[in-house]
């Protein structure tokens, strides 16, 4: 018998970075939110831990010592081992957390067939800072590096969107770098929709200058009909949101017809 989890492509609706940390990270605000479409990760129970990888973005995932999915089986402790098939839908190093997902996907695969242990949240926050965000994979608010979350009133989900990637990947390090060190203040408060619409991004400048493109892809979406554009994250994937399914769809249709080299994906938040 085996099961299937969605690892949610993770979007940051607004990304606030207050400073420079002495340990080297960034203190961030940051509102995470989740599209209904991502990884999937199919398990099933056997003798050993075992990952295979398909999917269109396969082939950017070549060292299996690295892969955040099998250092997450092994962070968490169990009887019997999982064989796991990962089918690779999102691209790497892309803003989307897509290794973070796949690790919260692995969460709960684990919860399902044997239960977490009662820290579970240090051992996801160990695996990287967006993971145990990805673990519930439902709209909130991180503080911190990410790790610490809050909850939040959601008035948008369902909400159609559309991501956008010119396929250049955009490691998060370089991003960070070029940030200015100015702090332009704190997340505004309120429900996500207005945390969103008074939000920004800091790092959407500091990404362009190392990554062009996402200029070009933002420029695209403000021109179909979303109220809301956006840098994901450290770039590149951008996101658009709107207020129905059919201007959504048209927009998707508009920008593979115009920029069929880019990729994209459709969805709702969750």
């Amino acid at each position: 018998m085996s099961l299937t989890e969605t690892a949610y492509a993770k979007i940051n609706l607004a990304l606030h970075v207050r400073r420079r940390r002495e340990d080297g990270y960034h203190e961030l605000e940051t509102l995470f939110a989740f599209v209904d479409a991502g990884d999937r990760l199919t398990a099933r129970e056997t003798a050993l831990d075992k990952l295979t990888i398909c999917g269109e973005f396969a082939s950017e995932l070549t060292d299996p010592f690295d892969n955040i999915v099998m250092k997450t089986l092994h962070a968490l402790p169990r009887a019997e081992g999982l064989e796991l098939t990962l089918e690779k839908n999102l691209p790497v190093a892309a803003g989307l957390g897509g290794g973070s997902a796949d690790a919260g996907a692995v969460f709960r695969l684990v919860e399902r067939t044997h239960g977490l242990p009662g820290d579970w949240m240090e051992r996801a926050a160990r695996l990287g800072a967006d993971v145990p965000a990805c673990v519930e994979s439902v709209t909130c608010i991180g503080r911190g590096t990410g790790t610490v979350l809050e909850p939040v009133e959601s008035d948008l989900s369902g909400t159609p969107v559309l991501l956008v990637n010119p396929r250049v990947p955009m490691p998060t390090e370089p991003v960070f770098a070029a940030w200015g060190g100015v702090d332009r203040g704190p997340l505004p408060a309120g429900p996500v929709g207005r945390i969103a619409a008074e939000g920004r991004n800091d790092l959407e400048q500091p990404a362009i200058s190392l990554c062009p493109a996402i200029a070009d892809v933002l420029d695209a979406l403000r021109g179909t009909g979303a109220f809301l554009v956006r840098m994901s994250g450290s770039g590149a994937t951008c996101f658009a949101l709107y207020g129905s399914h059919d201007v959504r769809d048209k927009a998707l249709e508009s920008i593979n017809k115009d920029h069929p080299e880019w990729w994209t994906m459709a969805g709702a938040l969750r």
